[in-house]
This record gives C-alpha cells, sequence and structure tokens, in this order.
C-alpha cells in the first residue's frame, strides 16, 4: 500500500463547505481508505491505498459530494512528491519559512506561466515551477494583492496553498503511518 496527502480545496473556509474531521474521517473509512487522518480544518488528509491519486481523487470527490452534497477539488501527492515541491521552494530559508506553496492540479503550459510570472505587486514574490507556485509576502498573506482565483485562471489550472508549517508537518505525519 502507498501512503498519500491529498489537499481539499476550499473547505471550512469562512463558514463554507463545513466538513467536520472526524465526520471526513470515518467517511474516507468507509470509501476503503486505510489509516485515514485528518490535519487541522483546512482539509489534509494522509491516508494509504492500493488505488492510483488520480482515482483516488475522484472517490475522495464523490463520497463528499454524496454525503455532503457540495463539490471540494482535491489534489494528492505522495510524501515524496510533496517533498519534492518543499525542496524545489526558490527562496531562501528565512523567506521559505513564511511562504506559501500553491499546489496545482497540473503543470500549466509555459506561455501561461510566462505571462503570469510578469505580474507584480510590490513586497511579493511569486514564481512557478513545474506544479506549484510559490508565494512570499514580506508583509504578511493578509496584506497581500495576491488572488487564487486570478491566478488558476490564467494559468487554466485548480490550485490549494498550504503554509511552509503545514507542509512540514503533512510530511512528518506521513512518515508516522506504518
Amino acid at each position: 500500500m502507498k501512503t498519500y496527502i491529498a489537499l481539499l480545496r476550499g473547505i471550512n473556509v469562512g463558514g463554507h463547505k463545513k466538513v467536520p474531521m472526524a465526520t471526513l474521517r470515518e467517511l474516507l473509512t468507509t470509501s476503503g481508505l486505510k489509516q485515514v487522518q485528518t490535519y487541522i480544518q483546512s482539509g489534509n488528509v494522509i491516508f494509504k491505498s492500493q488505488e492510483e491519486a488520480h482515482e483516488l481523487e475522484e472517490t475522495i470527490k464523490k463520497s463528499i459530494l454524496d454525503y455532503f452534497g457540495f463539490e471540494v477539488f482535491v489534489i494528492i501527492k505522495t510524501p515524496n512528491e510533496l517533498q519534492t515541491i518543499l525542496n524545489d521552494c526558490p527562496f531562501p530559508k528565512d523567506k521559505m519559512e513564511k511562504s506559501f506553496f500553491v499546489i496545482l492540479s497540473k503543470i500549466p503550459d509555459t506561455p501561461l506561466v510566462k505571462e503570469v510570472q510578469q505580474l507584480t505587486y510590490e513586497n511579493e514574490e511569486i514564481i512557478i515551477k513545474k506544479d506549484a507556485l510559490y508565494f512570499y509576502c514580506s508583509t504578511g498573506y493578509g496584506q497581500s494583492k495576491f488572488n487564487m482565483n486570478t491566478f488558476e485562471r490564467k494559468l487554466n489550472v485548480i490550485g490549494t496553498s498550504r503554509n511552509y508549517n503545514t507542509m512540514v508537518k503533512l510530511l512528518s505525519l506521513s512518515g508516522e503511518i506504518d
């Protein structure tokens, strides 16, 4: 069995798409996933399965839709894939630890990446490498001009962001599954 990390986009944000983690763990266990764990309320799930990532994304989406009645976009990575995204962060350690990692549903087309990387905002840095967008804002995420929907639309991808601490914790938890 392989260990996977599922990143659910947009649940439990601002009172929308409420998904209690205990219910989610039970639902996904009933759906056939093994050793299901969740981390914080923002939709991070660590589990084991024999299925492939693309099949699991559909299983999780369907389970949530059937149970909660709304769609949630799901991106699944192996611990190695998530570690690579973390390792590939182009920022120095001090910036990396204050950065956000936007995990993309696919590698965007090169012309779109070049176009998007021309966007600049004061106090903000955005670098796209493969299937990740690295975002750093010296004044803090809450003060940034960064808008996830704009970048998704311009890159023609779906993404979900996690901060550095969450990335590190997910990797740690995934290493603890027997």
